[in-house]
C-alpha cells in the first residue's frame, strides 16, 4: 500500500496548487481544512463505516488490525501525500493511528467518488492507485511468507531510505516508528528486531544513532541482504503517494 511511487501524483508545492487543481486526486482534498492529529490518536477505527477518505499532509500514520487474542499487525505506514481509505469496502479494514504529530485532510467518500466518476483522468489515476495498493499488499505477503528476519528488516530499511532520500548512499535516516512498530509490521518480535540491528551494525551495514536515527553505512550491502537487489536498483520501491 504505502511504499510504492505513484506517478499519477507528483508532489505539488503550495504555489503550484492552482496548476494541479482539477486534474489530480490530491486536488480533491485542497478545499478541506487541515486537521492536527496528535501522536497515538486514531484517525479511524477498524470496523467503522468508511464515510471519509484521508490525505496525510504531514507526519506518519500506521495502519493496523487486531488479530487473535489482541495481537497487533501493522499492515502499512502512510507518509505525507499518502491516501487512506481508497478501497471500495463500506467499512474500514484497519485502524489508522498517528505515529508522530500529524496533519491530515479529509473528504467525504461520496464527494470523492462523484468527482472521480466525472473525470476520465481522475478515474484512471484512481484505478492506478488501487492497482498499486494491491501490488503493495502482494509484496508484503511475500516479505512475511518467504523472507527471513534479516531480509525483512533490510527490505524495510532500504525502502524507507529510498522514499526519504532516493539518492542516499551513506546518510542519516530518520525512522519515526519505534522498534515495536517495526516488529509488528515485519511479523517479528521486538527482540529479533533488536538482535538483527545489532548484527547489521557489527557488519558495518547500518549504525543506530539514538532512538529514531539510523545511519546507512553501506546501502549496496543493505540492498543485497534484503533479497530485492534488482527491485531497488530499478527504483521500484513500494510507495502509494497522493501527490
Amino acid at each position: 500500500m504505502l511504499m510504492q511511487k505513484n506517478q499519477a501524483f507528483e508532489h505539488a508545492e503550495m504555489t503550484n496548487e492552482t496548476i494541479y487543481a482539477g486534474r489530480s486526486l490530491s486536488a480533491l482534498f485542497l478545499a478541506s481544512a487541515m486537521e492536527p492529529v496528535s501522536a497515538g490518536r486514531a484517525i479511524c477505527w477498524e470496523g467503522d463505516e468508511a464515510n471519509h477518505l484521508f490525505q496525510v499532509v504531514e507526519g506518519v500514520v500506521r495502519l493496523y488490525r487486531i488479530v487473535g487474542e489482541g495481537r497487533r499487525v501493522i499492515t502499512a505506514f502512510c507518509f505525507a501525500g499518502d491516501l487512506i481509505g481508497a478501497s471500495l469496502q463500506s467499512d474500514f479494514l484497519f485502524t489508522a493511528e498517528a505515529v508522530t504529530e500529524c496533519r491530515i485532510r479529509r473528504v467525504s467518500r461520496k464527494s470523492f467518488h462523484d468527482e472521480v466518476a466525472r473525470s476520465d483522468a481522475l478515474h484512471t489515476a484512481y484505478i492506478s492507485l488501487l492497482c498499486q495498493e494491491t501490488a503493495a499488499a502482494h509484496e508484503q505477503m511475500v516479505l512475511l511468507s518467504k523472507k527471513n528476519a534479516e531480509e525483512r528488516l533490510c527490505s524495510f530499511i532500504a525502502k524507507l531510505a529510498s522514499r526519504r532520500n532516493p539518492q542516499a548512499r551513506q546518510s542519516l535516516l530518520r525512522v519515526p516508528m519505534n522498534r515495536q512498530d517495526i516488529a509488528d509490521h515485519l511479523g517479528l518480535t521486538i527482540e529479533t528486531v533488536s538482535r538483527t540491528l545489532t548484527k547489521l551494525a557489527s557488519r558495518n551495514v547500518v549504525a543506530p544513532e539514538g532512538r529514531h536515527d539510523l545511519r546507512i553505512v553501506n546501502l549496496a550491502v543493505l540492498t543485497q541482504l534484503s533479497g530485492d537487489a534488482d527491485d531497488f536498483f530499478e527504483k521500484s520501491c513500494h510507495r502509494v503517494s497522493l501527490h
